[in-house]
């Protein structure tokens, strides 16, 4: 018995001597970097790796205090603001018409849909060369996609045609910081322009 169990012990000594491997790799071999190889950006996103994100048409003068984000697949310029931490403004590309935005926004905050008429009497603030349609929300917000309902929150946006397609400017957070931050929206929207003619 005694003789099975020192085999054993022996047997194991030798396996888990086996298992490491102590040798030291060395390259040999290097190459310079070529065009091909492009900047390398240490904890990049996935958008940024995989080129998900698309150029914005516009450049704007964001605000002191609005944190610049990495754009994404989605959100075309994106930006972080207000003391919670959780306020968003972000720029995007929509599909569907004036209407079809605009109640979808009010939709978010259990808002009654407006017809054409009501839209056409919203307010309209500059934006672009032209003027974009000023939404305004407050209540509980479910922006959908899985996420849930944030009770006490905000919206202000603005929603323009440009370049044949709809531009929409749109700011969440907690009610509160939304009322407060509606000027530096309203400065930064104003201050939109091409980026053909950003230079």
């Amino acid at each position: 018995m005694q003789r099975r169990i020192a085999s054993c012990f022996a047997l194991g000594l030798v396996l888990v001597a086996g298992c490491r491997d102590n040798r030291d790799v060395t390259a040999t071999e290097t190459r310079a970097v070529c065009s091909r190889d492009g900047n390398f950006k240490l904890f990049a996103t996935s958008d940024e790796r995989f080129g998900n994100a698309r150029p914005c048409p516009v450049v704007g003068d964001p605000p002191p205090g609005w944190t610049v984000l990495p754009a994404n697949e989605f959100r075309l310029l994106n930006y972080r603001f207000g003391p919670s931490g959780s306020g968003a403004v972000w720029i995007s590309s929509a599909t569907g018409s004036l209407a079809d935005n605009v109640n979808r926004w009010r939709h978010q905050f259990g808002a009654a849909p407006l017809d054409d008429a009501a839209i056409q009497a919203l307010r309209r603030v500059p934006m672009l060369g032209g003027s974009g349609v000023w939404v305004q929300a407050e209540g509980t917000y479910a922006a959908g996609m899985g996420a849930p309902p944030k009770a006490g929150y905000g919206l202000a946006g603005v929603i323009t045609e440009f370049h044949g397609q709809l531009l929409t400017v749109k700011m969440v957070a907690p009610a509160a910081e939304v009322r407060f931050g509606v000027p530096a929206l309203e400065a930064f929207v104003k201050s939109l322009r091409p980026v053909d003619s950003a230079n």
